[in-house]
């Protein structure tokens, strides 16, 4: 139940700023993925490594449900596939404008 809630207010909070998703940084997202999410994901155009069994931050993009606010949302919670990164509302936003910006 407390998890549930968890989700709930976490949807509240990013839906409620979607005026600050709006002003996310994807430059600043691209070079947060560079530091953080590069060790699993490929994340940029000529990265050589990556783990085989993630996806792709542009195979992310293209998914057809693909919504940066829904993917900001699921980097703020916590999640076992993942490591827990201490990332920010506006990070989590600069994140996933970034990989919206490599929708085709």
């Amino acid at each position: 139940m407390h998890q549930h809630l968890r989700r709930i207010c976490l949807l509240l909070v990013v839906a409620s700023s979607s005026s600050s998703a709006l002003a996310a940084d994807a430059g600043h997202g691209s070079d947060l993925a560079k530091r953080w999410c590069a060790s699993c994901h490929v994340v940029a155009n000529g990265q050589t490594e990556a783990s085989a069994d993630v996806p792709s931050f542009a195979s992310v993009a293209r998914r057809p449900d693909f919504s940066p606010e829904k993917l900001a949302f699921f980097l703020l919670d916590p999640h076992p596939k993942m490591p827990s990164f201490p990332l920010s509302r506006t990070e989590a936003g600069d994140i996933a404008a970034y990989i919206g910006s490599l929708r085709p």
